[in-house]
């Protein structure tokens, strides 16, 4: 049985080729997108055994999706396969001339948002889930369908005994005609939660740190993110805050996903909240540097050094697509081992 199992829809993901516009592009490119699995790569790279767990299609394109996460070391062997509902789809649209870049979903009805209670309590995945020392779940599953939802609720009542983490994932377009209210019972339910300040705006109406913890008093951690800033644990020993790295940013697609996977894994490691929030840090910079959903981490012994800095080292690492610096030092070059 794995040590973690993330939850949620992943979804194959098609984006024109050399940046071209969607109406005129000659050449697209496939992949897969999925902020569940996005975290599961994460962990499973990290050395932390990991299942995704979902719903896909019948089609190429489920297979491609459970292909490539088994071939990156993630377990799927509970991912069930529908034989009548598709794979969802997604399309990156990327910015050109006025036009911002946009992300055209084609989910409705895909064999994820099937998801239901039965699901949860059918083995061996029922059984996996008892088990399991964490269970990763975001909200974007419970605004798939009624039944996703229900499904989720259950995931957050059910007497587990690992970890259940929680990350809000707002997405607009999910909760258009859904009542997002049931984002914040769900994760006051969830033993930890992660959320965006500017997450939190959307969601709960507030930004303000005092106040959300109001909303969300139940969670034995609360992690806070404000982007480029710091990250912020509110825990039953204190409040822990630390401060983002410098990063050259090309995409930020995925870096909260990474940001999850590098602090949840330290977590699991038993490091420190302050160590695990600067893994999560770490993780995250080394996607917003790269193109791709996620980043490969530097080796352990670069990752181990840059824990152990100290707060004015720490507030002085930059991250770009070349390495890695400290005070204005290379201490780790890209594809170095």
């Amino acid at each position: 049985m794995s040590e973690v199992i993330c939850l949620g829809e992943t979804m194959a993901m098609v984006t024109p080729a050399n940046g071209a516009p969607l109406h005129h592009a000659e050449q697209m490119t496939l992949a897969m997108g999925g902020a569940e699995s996005n975290v599961a790569l994460g962990l499973a790279a990290m050395g932390v055994t990991t299942s995704w767990v979902s719903r896909v299609g019948a089609d190429d394109f489920g297979t491609r999706i459970i292909t490539e996460l088994k071939d990156s070391g993630v377990d799927t062997s509970l991912v069930a396969i529908d034989p009548n509902r598709p794979t969802g789809l997604y399309v990156k649209a990327p910015a050109h001339d006025q036009s911002p870049a946009k992300v055209l979903y084609y989910r409705a009805g895909s064999a994820a948002s099937a998801m239901n209670p039965e699901f949860i309590h059918t083995e061996p995945l029922a059984s996996a889930l008892q088990q399991a020392k964490l269970i990763h779940l975001s909200g974007i599953t419970a605004a798939l369908s009624d039944s996703c939802a229900r499904m989720m609720l259950e995931l957050t009542t059910a007497p587990y005994g690992g970890t259940v983490c929680f990350d809000v994932n707002w997405r607009a377009s999910l909760w258009k005609d859904r009542d997002p209210a049931l984002l914040q019972q769900l994760a006051n339910r969830a033993d930890a939660v992660m959320v965006g300040i500017d997450e939190a705006e959307l969601a709960f109406g507030t930004s303000d740190e005092q106040q959300i913890r109001n909303l969300l008093p139940d969670p034995s951690v609360l992690v806070l993110k404000n982007e480029s800033t710091s990250a912020i644990a509110l825990t039953e020993d204190g409040r822990f805050e630390v401060p983002s790295l410098n990063v050259d940013v090309v995409e930020p697609v995925g870096a909260g996903d990474s940001f999850a996977a590098g602090f949840l894994s330290g977590l699991l490691e038993g490091l420190s909240v302050p160590q695990a929030l600067r893994r999560g840090h770490l993780a995250a910079a080394c996607t917003l540097t790269v193109r791709a959903d996620r980043g490969d981490l530097p080796p352990k012994h670069v990752i181990d050094q840059l824990l152990d800095l100290d707060d004015h080292q720490w507030s002085n690492v930059a991250v770009d697509a070349s390495g890695i610096t400290v005070l204005g030092e290379q201490i780790y070059r890209k594809g170095e081992s």
